[in-house]
C-alpha cells in the first residue's frame, strides 16, 4: 500500500501544467484531489515517475449558466456540484449524483475533473455527463477542443485526453425535465458494482450504466425503445444489451446483468416515465 517513488510539481496555472506534461509526457500524471489516481498510486496499478500538482490553480473552480448549458470547472469539487443553485436547477441529475460520490471526505476534496479524467468505468459522475449528452474541454498546446462525452472514454481507464492535455471545463446541456440515478453498492461509500443514470429534455430521454464494460456506456437499446414508445419496464429489459461486464467478488458478469434490467427499471420510473 506504499506508491512507488515519483517525482512532485507544484503549478499554479494550466500553461504551467501544459508545460510540465510536455517535458514528461507518459510519465507525468495530473493530480488534484487526488481520490482516484491515489488509490491506484497505493496499489502500484499506476506508476507515475511525475505527478503534477494542479490542486492550487486558480480559476478552474466555478460553475456557470451559459444559456443552453453549463459549464463546471475541472477543479470544481464534488461537494461544491452537489450544491450549487444552478446545476440543482438546470442539470438536477449532475448535483444529484456528485452526492453520491464516496463519503463526504472524498466529496470536499476529490473535483469533477479528476473523475472525469480518470475514465473509471465504476465511477459515478463520467456516466452522468455521458448520459446527459455532455462534452469536455481539453486545453494543449496547440489550443483548446471540445471532445463529446460519448467520444471521451476509449478503453479501461483510458481518455481522449493526450499526454500533453489538461481537462479544463464539463460543459452539460440543461435537462430538468426529469432524471433519476440508482447504483448498488455494498456499502454506501463504494464504487457502484452496477448504475444507472437517467437525464430527460426536450422529449428525449439518456440512458447510461456503470461498471458494465470497460468504460461509461451508453444504453442505446434502453433509448431506442423508449423512442419508439416502450414502458419504462420493456426497455428496461434491453438494458445488458451491448455490454461486457466483468465478473469479480462482488457479482458475476450474469448478476450484473440482471442488476442493470432492474436498476434501470427502477431509474425510468422514478424520472418519470
Amino acid at each position: 500500500m506504499i506508491p512507488a517513488a515519483f517525482d512532485y510539481v507544484r503549478v499554479d496555472s494550466v500553461p504551467e501544467a501544459i508545460s510540465a506534461l510536455t517535458e514528461h509526457g507518459e510519465d507525468a500524471k495530473l493530480i488534484a484531489g487526488g481520490h482516484s489516481l491515489l488509490p491506484l498510486m497505493k496499489l502500484r496499478l499506476a506508476t507515475p515517475a511525475v505527478l503534477v500538482d494542479m490542486g492550487r490553480v486558480p480559476d478552474l473552480s466555478y460553475v456557470r449558466d451559459e444559456g443552453d448549458h453549463v459549464a463546471v470547472g475541472a477543479l470544481t469539487r464534488h461537494h461544491d456540484v452537489n450544491h450549487d443553485p444552478v446545476l440543482t436547477r438546470h442539470v438536477p441529475l449532475l448535483a444529484y449524483v456528485a452526492g453520491k460520490v464516496g463519503d463526504p471526505q472524498v466529496r470536499h476534496r476529490g473535483t469533477i475533473g479528476g473523475s472525469i479524467a480518470h475514465g473509471d468505468p465504476a465511477s459515478d459522475l463520467p456516466a452522468a455527463v455521458l448520459a446527459l449528452g455532455g462534452s469536455m474541454v481539453a486545453r494543449g498546446p496547440n489550443g483548446d477542443r471540445v471532445i463529446p462525452a460519448s467520444e471521451f472514454f476509449q478503453g479501461f481507464l483510458e481518455t481522449a485526453l493526450a499526454p500533453d492535455e489538461v481537462l479544463t471545463e464539463i460543459r452539460v446541456p440543461k435537462a430538468a425535465a426529469g432524471h433519476a440515478y440508482q447504483k448498488f453498492v455494498r456499502r454506501s461509500q463504494d464504487w457502484a458494482i452496477v448504475g444507472v443514470a437517467v437525464a430527460r429534455a426536450n422529449g428525449t430521454t439518456g440512458v447510461s450504466l456503470v461498471n458494465m464494460g470497460p468504460v461509461p456506456l451508453r444504453a442505446a437499446a434502453v433509448e431506442a425503445a423508449l423512442a419508439q414508445g416502450a414502458s419504462a419496464a420493456d426497455a428496461a429489459e434491453q438494458a445488458a444489451e451491448g455490454t461486457d461486464p466483468t465478473g469479480d467478488h462482488n457479482a458475476s458478469p450474469e448478476f450484473r446483468r440482471h442488476l442493470a434490467r432492474v436498476l434501470t427499471r427502477r431509474a425510468l420510473q422514478e424520472a418519470g416515465l
